[in-house]
């Protein structure tokens, strides 16, 4: 099953609004990009941690979802306190790599920002179906309805790429193409069919355009929803929710004296 796909779910989450979910996320993930230390991304890392019992996602789901964030944490911990900032003493020197106090203290800062800012987003738009948040989208915040069916479409049509890449990479096997050992091979192999997905998903598009814009898509007459979309007390919980924990960060690295503010 596609990354993209909602999951289903019976908790309390799953039945949200799509807009309250998003704007939950963006509260925290705003506020924590206005600085850059470690107790508001752990203190707000924490709280979010909590709550992921009541996501609806069970561990192997929750895993495969934050993925890419416990690839890219490490990763960016690790060539921060390599290469980041040199202040306080210095703890390793090779040639030109140095860790430092600063180095590490900035890369701890990193890594748990880029979880507490992922880990949210991830996890309520994971219970989220597309055409229910075009749905939010469109008659919640009154975004213009061809930029949120066409975003709804490309949404659509991502989740097909994994199984494109599939089919594309049995037929050049089938025809030889992909015959080759070596990492030569592997790159002209890989750009080769990274070039045929582009071309496959140009012309898809240009196909889903026309189609859209051949039944009224693209008019700009007002349009009426099969679905109504409207926020319950329950969605205003969730964002009052997202507050909280967004200032409960905020307030612990100002008491610890560790908020800096980037703007400044």
């Amino acid at each position: 099953m596609s990354l993209l796909a909602a999951v289903e779910t019976d908790r309390l989450v799953g039945r949200l609004n799509p807009v309250a979910k998003l704007l939950a996320a963006l509260v925290v993930s705003l506020v924590l990009l206005l600085s850059i230390d470690a107790v508001s991304a752990g203190v707000a890392l924490a709280l979010e941690l909590l709550l992921l019992p009541w996501a609806g996602l069970s561990a192997r789901q929750l895993l495969r979802r934050t993925a890419p964030l416990w690839i890219a944490a490490p990763t960016s911990v690790l060539v921060t306190a390599l290469y980041g900032r040199d202040e306080g003493a210095v703890l390793l020197q090779v040639w030109w790599i140095s860790v430092t106090d600063g180095s590490l203290s900035l890369a701890l800062a990193i890594g748990l920002r880029i979880l507490a800012v992922g880990v949210p987003g991830i996890v309520l738009l994971a219970t989220t179906d597309p055409t229910d948040l075009a749905d939010g989208l469109a008659q919640v915040l009154h975004l213009p309805a061809r930029f949120v069916l066409g975003g709804l479409a490309g949404l659509r049509l991502a989740g097909l790429f994994a199984d494109d890449w599939r089919q594309l990479a049995l037929a050049r096997r089938a025809r030889g193409v992909a015959d080759g050992r070596g990492p030569v091979a592997a790159a002209r192999r890989f750009g080769g069919q990274a070039f045929s997905l582009l071309v496959l998903s140009v012309r898809r598009g240009s196909k889903l355009a026309t189609a859209m814009e051949a039944k009224g898509f693209g008019s700009d007459a007002e349009r009426t929803w099969a679905r109504p979309s409207r926020l319950a007390g329950r969605d205003l919980v969730l964002v009052a929710i997202g507050v909280l924990i967004a200032a409960a960060a905020v307030a612990a690295a100002v008491v610890a004296g560790t908020w800096e503010f980037v703007l400044a």
